[in-house]
This record gives C-alpha cells, sequence and structure tokens, in this order.
C-alpha cells in the first residue's frame, strides 16, 4: 500500500513546462497555467515555462535544450499528443528517450478512463528518460494536465511517497552514462 513517510523530508524538484500550440500564449494557455500552479503547491520549483508551436524541431530542441541543462530535473510538455496532423509531440520528444516509461502511459490512461470513458484513446500521452531527466508527454487540456499531476506525478515526484518514487531514482538516472567513468 502506498503511504507518504513523513520521516523523510520533501525534496524540490526543478521542473520546466512546455505548452505545444500555434494559438496559445502565455496570458492564455490553461494548460501551462494549471501545471505551473500544482507544481508550485506541491513544493517544486518551476525551472522555465515556454511555449513553442507544433512543430518536431521546435518543440525538440526546447526539450534537448531543457535535458541537456542541469537546473532541469524534470520535462513536461502539454499538448500535441493527438491524432491530427499537427499532433507532433510524440514524434519530437521520443527520439529523445534513453528509457521508455510504458507505465506513465497506462496509468494516464486508467486516470482518464474513469473520468472520460473510451475518449482517452485519443490521446498518445507518454513518458521517458533522458540525460537523467524525467520527461513526460501530456495532452493539451487543462483536465488531463490536473489528472496527470494529480493522479501520478504529485505523488511520485513526492520523496517521501513509499514504497517508491521518481526522486529516490533520480541520482542513479545515468548510472549507463557513468560506468566505466570511475
Amino acid at each position: 500500500m502506498s503511504r507518504i513517510d513523513e520521516t523523510r523530508p520533501f525534496i524540490p524538484c526543478r521542473i520546466a513546462v512546455l505548452t505545444v500550440s500555434d494559438t496559445r500564449t502565455l496570458d492564455n494557455d490553461k494548460s501551462g497555467r494549471t501545471l505551473e500552479d500544482r507544481l508550485t503547491e506541491a513544493g517544486h520549483i518551476l525551472a522555465e515555462r515556454a511555449i513553442v508551436k507544433d512543430d518536431v524541431e521546435a518543440i525538440r530542441a526546447k526539450v534537448k535544450g531543457w535535458i541537456d541543462s542541469p537546473d532541469v530535473d524534470i520535462v513536461i510538455t502539454t499538448g500535441g499528443t493527438g491524432f491530427t496532423g499537427f499532433d507532433v509531440t510524440p514524434e519530437a520528444v521520443e527520439p529523445l528517450f534513453e528509457k521508455r516509461m510504458e507505465g506513465f502511459s497506462t496509468v494516464f490512461h486508467m486516470i482518464s478512463f474513469g473520468k472520460i470513458g473510451t475518449s482517452t484513446i485519443q490521446s498518445r500521452a507518454t513518458g521517458g528518460v533522458a540525460n537523467a531527466t524525467y520527461i513526460f508527454c501530456l495532452p493539451g487540456s487543462p483536465g488531463a494536465c490536473r489528472d496527470a499531476w494529480d493522479g501520478i506525478l504529485k505523488i511520485q515526484l513526492d520523496y517521501r511517497h513509499m514504497p517508491c518514487n521518481f526522486v529516490e531514482m533520480m541520482p542513479r538516472l545515468d548510472e549507463h552514462l557513468r560506468r566505466g567513468k570511475d
């Protein structure tokens, strides 16, 4: 059974939020604002927030810059995970993954199914790890961002969450890159 171990300290993570949209601005970006509000309310640090157009190269360049930065632990994108011709976030981000996180998509769809039924299949929400950075790609609706944060990310990004969490694994995410360099 999962629980919070109050004897462990809360460790804030540095999280970058990217909205993928041809129409949003920082002023009217409800999904990005939802994520920013929730992550800061949970005690994490907003490392950066940006908006890029639905363009594979622009998305990939922004995410790559963040995963190469020592000031970002986690990247969360919102938007571009559907099936229209403009929806290219998974195509932009998944090639960066060193490891895919199949369970993230599965649990996201389980939560979403309970709220929107079979419409959840219209999302290609995905997650992975690259350069010791967690990456999560969420749909562009505020509701989907709330579901992913409240149902998965808030819990897994809390070091106190037991029996395990993403934060306690962070120091070990780049072991394969360091192997043989000691």
